[in-house]
């Protein structure tokens, strides 16, 4: 089953552009690694000095398998040498994926009808 991380790093607002600007041979090497359909970093806009972190992985195998890669220490590092203030991150596993949208456009909240095997 998919697994989608976020992550939301506090840092000095005066670190935050340099932060993200080298952390793209990182962000680069999770990217490609086996097993990842999406990561990205993103500044928010209304929060000075925050980063969103977006993750999502094919299955716990390749989430165990980023842990081991040596880029994500590197990441780790990096964040950390750029003056992290805090950190929160969770994983999800994802049991249900479906269409935000129905059929009419009308947004829908509610699951049920395509559960993940």
């Amino acid at each position: 089953m998919p697994v989608v991380i976020s992550a939301v790093i506090d840092l000095p607002p005066d670190r935050v552009e340099k932060c993200l600007m080298d952390a793209q041979p990182h962000i680069a090497a999770s990217r490609a690694e086996d097993g990842c359909v999406a990561y990205d970093w993103a500044v928010d806009p209304a929060t000075p000095g925050r980063i969103h972190v977006y993750e999502e992985w094919r299955d716990e195998e390749a989430l165990a398998g980023h842990f081991r890669d040596p880029s994500y220490a590197a990441m780790r590092d990096h964040i950390g040498a750029s003056g992290l203030i805090a950190a929160r991150s969770q994983k999800c596993l994802v049991t249900a994926i479906e269409p935000v949208y129905d059929p009419n456009g009308t947004p829908q909240a509610h699951f049920g009808r395509m559960a993940l095997a």
